[in-house]
Parts: C-alpha cells; structure tokens; sequence
C-alpha cells in the first residue's frame, strides 16, 4: 500500500451537505463537527507517517488525517471501531467533521483503523519512534495557540494509570504461565510433548485448581505446578526459544524461584532478586509494580504537561511509561524532547519533580521550575543568604557579609562546603546560632550545602504572593486525572502492552483537547482555577 497525502482540504459545493435543509444545515453548523473539520482536521499533520507505507505504485492507503481524526472522534464519543465507521457511513456530522462529505463510498472499512494501528504498534517496537505523540501534541500547541494561551506558564503532574489485567497471587502466576504454553502446544498439535499435562488447557481446571480444594492442598497444588514448569523447560530445550508462552514461563520461573538442593521452589524475602519489573501477569508483561501513597499499582504512569492561559488550558505534551518511572525523569525527558524555549517559560509541579539538578536543567532550556512543595526536611531560612560563585563551587560570603578565610569541600560531589572564618566574626555575629557555626580557639567553622542553601531560597519564595498565584494554577493540574478516568476511561482500556495502552492514551488525549477548544469557541465559558491570568 503507497501513500498518498489527503491535501484537498476544503469543502466543495457539490458535497451531500448542499442537499441538507437551511435547518439542518444551522444545526450542522453549531455542532462539534464545524469546529473539528476547521480546526482540527487541517492540522493533522500527515507527512510523518509516510514512513508506514510503501514508496512504490500501489493502491493508495486511506488517509491518514481521516484515520487519526475518526480516532479522535471515537475517543470523545467513546464508542467503538465499528461504530465510527457506521456513523461515518450514516450521519452527515462525521462526514463533515472528516471532510468526506464528497466521497461516493466513505474510506473507513470494518479493519482500516485496526490496520492503521498496527502499522503504528509495528514502527515503534522497531525504532522506539511514537508518531501519534508528535501529531497529538503538535495539535495541542495549535490549539493552544488557537485559544490565545500564551506558552509561558505551564503545569506538570504525573497520573497512574492501570494495567488491563487481574491481580495474581504467585502461584496463580506459575500456573497462568505453564497453562498458557500448553494450550500453545496443544493448538499446534503438540500434544505429544504435553503428556500428563492435559488438564491444563480444560476450561474448568483453573476453578478446580484454586477454588475446590481446602487450605491444606495448597502446599502440594504448588509443588505440582512447579514439577510441571520443570518438566515443560526440559522438553522444550532450546527449540522453542522464540515462543512468547515459553518466554515468558522462563521469566517467570527465574522471578519467582529458586533452586535449592536439586529442588525448585519459590523464592523468599531472604533470597532476595524482588524488584518492580518482575512479570504480574502473563497477559500483560509491560506493567509493573508499584507503591505510591500507600496504595498498590499495577500497569502504567503517564505524565501531562498543560499549558496555562486565561481562556483555559490544554494538554501541549504528554508521556506513557511502565509505572516505576520516576516524576524526575519526566521532567529531564520533557527538557530535553522540548528543547530550548524562545521566551523564558514558567513550569509548576509538585515537590516530586524538585532538585537542584532538575532546576538547572531547567534553566540551561530558558524554563524557571517552580516546585510547590519540597521533599526532606525544612532548613533555615538563613542558608539563603550564602553567597556562591557561580559555579557553585565556593562560598563567597556569609549571611554577615563576611569572606571566609577558607573553604574546602566535604561530602559527595562537592555539594557540601567546610567554611573557616576567623574566630571572633563568628564569636560576635548574632546568626551564628542559626547557621551552626563552631567556634574552636582560632578560628569558626561552618557546614554548608547547596542543596540546603536552594531548599532555603525556595522555602523563602514559597512565601511571597507570586507563589501562591503560582500554586493556585499548580492545583488546577488535578482535575486532568479525574476527567482521563471518568471520562475517557483510561483505566480500563481495551488493550494490553505499553506500545498498544501508549497509543491509545494518545487518542485521548486529542479527544480532550479538542473538547477544551470546542468549549472555547462555542463561549461556554473559562475555566475557574485560571482567575490570576486574566
């Protein structure tokens, strides 16, 4: 299949819509679909996925701006693939939301969007390329720009977002996996090598296994289902090393277990090996494990990134991760895909995404962090007034004013500093309390650190009025997680994988961007947690 770019863009005069009545044609322009087939569709950008498609003659694909747009619109309906099709084919608002109102026969078929997808999942897992984020959030920045959002001031949080998936005790683990590679064996006609082991592939084993037998059986069920994962490995031997099924039963036994006197059994606390990428579901072997608030997690984290203005918000960059990627490294991520900002920009996040690397960072792309909270324990407010050069590798003054006689480096990486004064500028200086200076017989000394000295600059400026205009639009960022979730369902999403469940967060995320723009051009008004802007 070539490519082919949808370029024509406009709505001729000869569309089926010109046989509408003067009512539906005013209906039709006060939907959603005036505002999606103006604004929207003619800033998919198509070019980049011209990589998915042969360069030689062949039948053209669909377009592409008609793939993505119909994946948006689905999203924001919540409706399915055969769906959106159907109302493509049937209702005049898709057809021109879309710009196939001149169409004979409308583009989308029954398997086009699951194609497409595929095409998009198969790139990326060979070039680790995502082209649906650049399109998503290449269009979140022309809304913004639509909407009249300034870029300058935008919001950073991360969000959890669950696996697909059932939560598995150990031992059903063990047996999910030896299960799924007999039925493996089984539907290739394998069944010479899965003797013995038949009960496996029995629709009704599982319940018979771990809901019908008492307390006591359990010990022996274990030992069973390890005697078979042994006998499974020895019989497939290196011939079936590229089977996903036995993969991942090797995964899981070399995870799970240990061999000990000849024996296999699971593995303890006290072997240790335990980490947060060990496999929680065979179904699902991307997600992870994590703990954050007290509350177990499986599956994936995304990180949002909104930019602020006072006609509203809208989401100009996003990321989807296995759930143990940290806050901090969204942000050295989001520096660096983002790269140097024309004018100086102002990010807001939690103390999460704080640290003295991270604001310099920050500042070497002409952005000012602005964290609303700190991590650690708060220090006094007088190591602010220390005074580095500018490589931050010596004090220059103390908070009195005084040079220091001395100044060496303690602790790892420099970050600490020794500080010798003479004896008596400490012995009389009224701070000397609060910065903890010893006084020995001829000289001072004080401890300093740059990163109590930076805790201390942001405790101050957590206490002027410009933060707490800043933390007012910081908290507006929460709502975002909660509108994914009961709107866009993020949590339940109907496929399993971090390429697949990337893809589809993508989707939505257009979807609610382009509901943010809709609310903006239809005037149903501003967004309440933005007051400080106007």
């Amino acid at each position: 299949m070539s490519f082919r770019s949808n370029s024509y863009q406009q709505l001729s005069l000869t569309d089926s819509i010109g046989g509408l009545t003067t009512r539906e044609q005013k209906a039709l322009e006060r939907s959603w679909a005036k505002v999606f087939a103006e604004d929207i569709f003619p800033s998919i950008d198509e070019e980049p996925f011209r990589i998915l498609y042969s360069s030689s003659a062949s039948r053209p694909n669909t377009p592409v701006n008609v793939c993505i747009g119909a994946l948006i619109i689905k999203e924001v309906f919540g409706i399915s693939d055969d769906e959106i099709v159907e109302n493509l084919m049937l209702d005049p608002r898709y057809q021109y939301a879309l710009h196939t109102t001149s169409c004979e026969e409308q583009p989308l078929s029954d398997k086009t969007l699951s194609r497409f997808r595929k095409r998009c999942y198969d790139y990326e897992s060979v070039y680790g390329i995502d082209l649906l984020h650049d399109c998503i959030t290449g269009l979140g920045s022309k809304i913004a720009k639509m909407m009249d959002i300034n870029p300058r001031i935008k919001r950073m949080d991360s969000m959890m977002i669950a696996a697909n998936i059932r939560k598995l005790s150990r031992t059903e683990l063990l047996y999910t996996c030896v299960a799924k590679l007999v039925l493996y064996f089984h539907k290739n006609k394998l069944d010479d090598l899965i003797k013995g082991l038949e009960h496996y592939y029995d629709p009704n084993d599982y319940n018979k296994t771990f809901y019908y037998n008492t307390d006591t059986e359990t010990d022996s069920q274990l030992k069973n289902i390890l005697d078979d994962a042994d006998k499974l490995i020895s019989v497939c031997g290196s011939d079936y090393d590229d089977v996903t099924e036995y993969q991942l039963l090797v995964r899981c036994l070399s995870e799970q277990t240990v061999i000990e006197d000849a024996k296999r059994r699971l593995r303890t606390k006290e072997d240790g090996g335990f980490h947060s990428e060990m496999l929680q579901n065979p179904s699902d072997p991307d997600a992870t494990y994590r703990t954050k608030a007290g509350k177990e997690h499986q599956g994936y984290v995304a990180n949002l990134e909104e930019t602020v203005g006072k006609n509203g918000t809208v989401i100009t960059d996003y990321q989807y991760e296995q759930n143990n990627y940290s806050d901090s490294q969204f942000l050295k991520d989001s520096l660096e895909r983002n790269g140097v900002q024309e004018e100086e920009t102002t990010l807001v996040a939690d103390g999460a995404y704080s640290g003295k690397e991270n604001r310099d960072l920050a500042a070497e792309k002409n952005i000012r962090l602005v964290n609303t909270d700190l991590t650690g324990k708060p220090v006094d407010a007088i190591l602010a007034d220390f005074v580095f050069n500018e490589e931050g590798t010596r004090v220059l003054r103390c908070p009195a004013g005084y040079e220091p006689k001395s100044c060496g480096y303690t602790g790892t990486k420099g970050q600490q500093f020794h500080v010798s004064f003479t004896r008596d500028q400490c012995a009389g200086c009224p701070n000397k309390d609060r910065c903890k200076a010893k006084i020995h017989k001829r000289v001072s000394s004080v401890t300093v650190s740059i990163k109590a000295h930076e805790s201390a600059k942001q405790q101050r400026f957590m206490e002027s009025e410009e933060f707490r205009n800043l933390f007012k639009i910081r908290n507006g960022v929460e709502t975002v997680p909660s509108m994914l979730r009961r709107q866009y369902h993020v949590d339940e999403m109907p496929v399993r994988g971090l390429i697949r469940g990337r893809f589809f967060f993508g989707c939505k995320i257009g979807a609610l961007n382009f509901k943010k723009l809709f609310t903006y051009r239809k005037g149903l008004g501003h967004y309440a947690q933005n007051p400080i802007l106007t």
